[in-house]
């Protein structure tokens, strides 16, 4: 009963869907007429009386109330209530479909793994199959009307041919409140069971496979049981079915054309007859219409599933497939391309554009490339930055990047920032811990350290610390920092290093006319005055013994604050570029590198 179009839309045209608009079968002409003509028939009624049957007050009176209802009526959400509905009906009249059971992968097993060209297994093979058909038929027979006036009594199943007389009393003999679709389908694993004790089905690999096939089958029905039994709620469709009926029955009072001489504001014509009114009834009406016949497609209106038609095409099928195509093979011969590596089926007249299509290789095969940029990068280079990078710390590059990332709000701290990672390169190498030293040795000394080989511990943004160190006399000038040495660990441990950046240091104060010197303290000579160095006073933050002008060396992990120095320092030498600290009076805004925030150093 299924209304099928698809070869008249095969192919786009020019009103290609209006030629579908003169069926009648399955239309929503059929559907919609007596909804329609009855709609009409009222409206006629009701102008009919306001023009001709009430008095001049009376008509006053209909007119305000006709325009109360024409403003109101659009407060209703028709569309918005018959897109939802309508949606949930269709996915629902969809899956329904797909849970109509099929026996064609049973069949197939059963062909296959049930072995015996004798009766007996032919008579097994053929018990199965009529066995599942049966339980689709019983399942059929409870959800759709079609079927069950074709099959309104288990005679009628029996006199068809999916249950023998003896079969029936033992259904019949199974007393259960509940629908028996599934008995049928455990006299399918019992009798399968059978055969496999019987050596007909060969494996257990087998048997599993079948009963996992009529599993599924099962599941079917039993899914198809449930749609029929659990509907779309009650009080949804009420609502929608109140909302389109009341909507109409505003409009029939506030779609009135009223007498043009009374001024009212969007009447100024008299058409009679509503045309976009009735268009409006046509497209809601007929979209609620749509729903009442999809929500049950086990019926018998024109769009509902062919069940009957099923029945008979799965026996049919199933039967020949487990009896008459057993073991029936045909000869096997050398197919016409034997030979021929590059087999082409053959064209017909009809089809030869489909050889000047080129073939499609991929959305990127012609796509261009300048020559310049095809070049490979010579490897040598790339492994020598590898190697490179491999010497240092493996967080300095990761240091490097988020310094580069990082927007300092001056020139001076972005030359600051990129001093302080080329200091920490040189650290990398040092083995020492050293301890932070403190004017109160009294208190916690093992709180101020700094780590181990001056490296940044693992992790992104965890414990990655940027250092800022000051140096500050008690002048307050500033003075250059050019390099940091950790005690005699650093000259145990990096000679190789000391070497290299000696001579580093001398052939620059070659070229400049200077004399090279040793590296010597980076701390600035002690003020020229007479009072001794008991003196002098202490400064307020933890300090250095070895100077009082060393204010602090702090360091700014990525949750809390620690401060530390180190135990020596080398003096800077001469015609390096050096870090400029601003004095204690000038704040500076800093980012901090390990998390990207910002903090204020003095």
């Amino acid at each position: 009963m299924t209304v099928t179009y698809t070869a008249r839309v095969a192919n786009a045209r020019f009103c290609g869907f209006s030629k579908l608009l003169l069926a009648w079968k399955g239309s929503i002409y059929k559907v919609l007429y007596k909804e329609f003509l009855a709609f009409f028939v009222l409206y006629a009624a009701i102008s009919i009386t306001y023009r001709f049957l009430l008095y001049e007050d009376q008509k006053r009176h209909f007119e305000k109330l006709a325009i109360y209802c024409n403003h109101y009526a659009s407060l209703i959400p028709m569309s918005f209530v018959l897109g939802f509905y309508v949606t949930l009906i269709v996915n629902r009249w969809w899956n329904q479909y797909t849970s109509i059971p099929l026996p064609d992968r049973i069949m197939c097993v059963l062909s296959g793994g049930l072995q015996g060209n004798d009766e007996r297994g032919r008579l097994l093979r053929r018990t199965l199959m009529r066995y599942a058909s049966l339980s689709s038929l019983l399942i059929l027979r409870s959800v759709s009307t079609a079927v069950f006036k074709r099959f309104p009594t288990m005679d009628h199943v029996v006199e068809a041919g999916f249950m023998t007389r003896e079969e029936r009393k033992k259904f019949e003999g199974l007393h259960s409140p509940y629908n028996k679709f599934w008995i049928p389908c455990v006299w399918f694993t019992n009798l399968a069971a059978v055969a496999r004790c019987e050596g007909r089905i060969r494996d257990d690999h087998t048997l599993k496979l079948l009963l996992e096939e009529l599993n599924a089958f099962r599941g079917k029905c039993s899914l198809l049981f449930h749609y029929d039994m659990v509907s779309v709620p009650l009080v949804y469709t009420q609502v929608v079915t109140l909302a389109v009926y009341s909507f109409f029955l505003v409009c029939l009072i506030g779609r009135q054309f009223l007498d043009p001489g009374q001024g009212y504001q969007g009447h100024d014509l008299d058409l009679y007859v509503p045309i976009f009114t009735l268009l409006q009834f046509f497209f809601y009406a007929g979209w609620l219409k749509v729903a009442e016949q999809l929500i049950n497609p086990f019926g018998e209106d024109d769009d509902d599933f062919e069940t009957n038609w099923l029945i008979d095409r799965n026996f049919q099928v199933s039967m020949m497939a487990v009896d008459e195509m057993y073991g029936d093979l045909p000869v096997m011969e050398r197919d016409r391309y034997w030979n021929d590596s590059n087999p082409r089926p053959p064209y017909t007249a009809a089809t030869l554009f489909v050889l000047r299509k080129p073939s499609f290789q991929g959305s990127t095969f012609d796509m261009a490339i300048p020559k310049e940029e095809m070049h490979f990068q010579p490897l040598e280079n790339i492994a020598e930055n590898m190697e490179e990078s491999g010497t240092r710390h493996p967080n300095i590059a990761l240091f490097n990047r988020l310094l580069s990332a990082a927007h300092s709000p001056s020139s001076f701290m972005g030359v600051a920032f990129r001093r302080t990672s080329a200091q920490l390169q040189r650290l990398q190498h040092s083995p020492s811990t050293d301890r932070c030293l403190s004017d109160d040795e009294e208190e916690e000394e093992d709180s101020c350290k700094m780590g181990k080989a001056g490296s940044l511990p693992s992790g992104l943004g965890q414990d990655t610390q940027s250092t800022v160190c000051s140096f500050r006399d008690d002048r307050g000038g500033r003075t250059p920092l050019l390099d940091l040495q950790f005690g005699e660990e650093q000259d145990q441990g990096a000679e190789p290093e000391e070497k290299s950046s000696r001579r580093m240091k001398e052939g620059r104060n070659k070229d400049k006319g200077q004399t090279c010197r040793a590296p010597a303290s980076l701390l600035p000579p002690p003020p020229q005055t007479g009072q001794p160095a008991a003196a002098i006073p202490a400064p307020s933050h933890p300090t250095l013994l070895l100077h009082p002008g060393l204010e602090h060396c702090r360091s700014q992990p990525s949750i809390s604050n620690h401060w530390a120095a180190p135990a020596s320092l080398n003096s800077p030498s001469a015609g390096m570029s050096f870090l400029a600290v601003p004095p204690d009076g000038e704040p500076q805004r800093v980012r901090s590198v390990s998390m990207g925030s910002e903090f204020t150093a003095s």
